[in-house]
């Protein structure tokens, strides 16, 4: 089964994918928005066809105190709208950090500034969902 890993930021939609096993993730590419978020479904309508997604995992931004702040809001709206439009299941990965850990894999790897600007929110995409796999898989 393949899942596509969402994450969604303020003006992009990081993504990743599984493989057809569903064991490894890898980063699959960027969706700006600019938070018009209508226009992300006719692009991930093209996603999950061409590469027959057959779940989400959609990154749930929580505080880091466990609340559910503003960004957790308009991620549980994204969420529904994804759930009305492809009628998959969506499932929310707990997210905190992962940014930062994805800028620092990207530094350790000697990334330009310019360039982790660029793939960051996909690295992030991929964190989520390779998390969500390893929790699954257990």
């Amino acid at each position: 089964m393949r899942y596509l890993g969402l994450d969604l930021g303020t003006k992009t939609l990081g993504l990743s994918i599984s493989d057809e096993l569903g064991f490894i993730a890898t980063s699959y590419k960027i969706l700006r928005h600019n938070e018009d978020y209508e226009s992300l479904i006719p692009l991930l309508k093209e996603i999950i066809e061409e590469k027959n997604i057959k779940e989400f995992v959609l990154g749930f931004p929580k505080n880091m105190n466990n609340s559910v702040g503003q960004r957790a809001e308009i991620t549980l709206l994204f969420k529904e709208k994804l759930e009305a439009a492809f009628h998959l299941p969506v499932h929310l990965e707990d997210e905190r950090l992962t940014t930062k850990v994805a800028e620092n894999l990207l530094i350790q790897n000697d990334t330009s500034r310019k360039k982790r600007k660029k793939v960051i929110d996909s690295v992030a995409a991929t964190i989520i969902l390779q998390s969500f796999l390893d929790r699954k898989g257990r």
